[in-house]
């Protein structure tokens, strides 16, 4: 039997051990989790450029709703769709007509934010609106915007490649050299 002093000797090496096991555990199940967001973002963008055309069709017929129960009082939908006419300058769905078929416009005509200018008031005058519609206009837009979003995505999924690999790596020569340690 070892001597009480060579007991106190290896108990620090077999800590350290627990220790390396631990960490081994640890990045082993980093790993995982890094892969497992990794294949919920794959998935997630198969799903969106399968599905891209029906995503087309929610947003119209989402924009027609809002249109629809568009009011002035400041409710979410109303405001979204004020600043989409005021940024892109647009009006409507396909074009400025798509109000004539709204309560808003039977009682107070197109929106403020269907002006072609600051300032006015359209009331009914046609000449005084954006002609052209806002769902175009969006869709031209993420079209056009849809090469920097795939070219950052890709870069984020390199970098989640290369830290899947490396934590796998490091788990596995934590494991490989676990049985060194003496």
């Amino acid at each position: 039997m070892a001597s009480p002093s060579r007991r106190l000797q290896t108990k620090p090496v077999i800590t350290c051990f627990k220790s390396v096991l631990l960490i081994y555990t640890f990045i082993f199940w980093y790993a995982m989790f890094l892969t497992l967001i990794f294949l919920v973002e794959l998935v997630a963008a198969i799903v969106g450029f399968v599905f891209r055309h029906e995503i087309k069709n929610s947003f119209k017929n989402n924009y027609e709703k809002a249109l629809k129960q568009y009011n002035a009082t400041g409710d979410y939908r109303s405001d979204a769709v004020d600043k989409i006419q005021n940024t892109l300058h647009c009006c409507g769905v396909t074009n400025f007509r798509d109000w004539e078929d709204t309560s808003y416009y039977s009682e107070k005509g197109f929106p403020k934010s269907c002006c072609k200018l600051e300032d006015c008031s359209p009331q009914r005058d046609a000449d005084k609106v954006n002609n052209e519609g806002c769902f175009i206009k969006v869709m031209t837009i993420i079209e056009s915007e849809m090469g920097v979003v795939a070219g950052i995505s890709f870069g984020v999924a390199c970098f989640q490649l290369i830290g899947i690999f490396l934590a796998y790596c490091l788990s596995r020569a934590i494991t490989n050299n676990q049985y060194e340690i003496v």
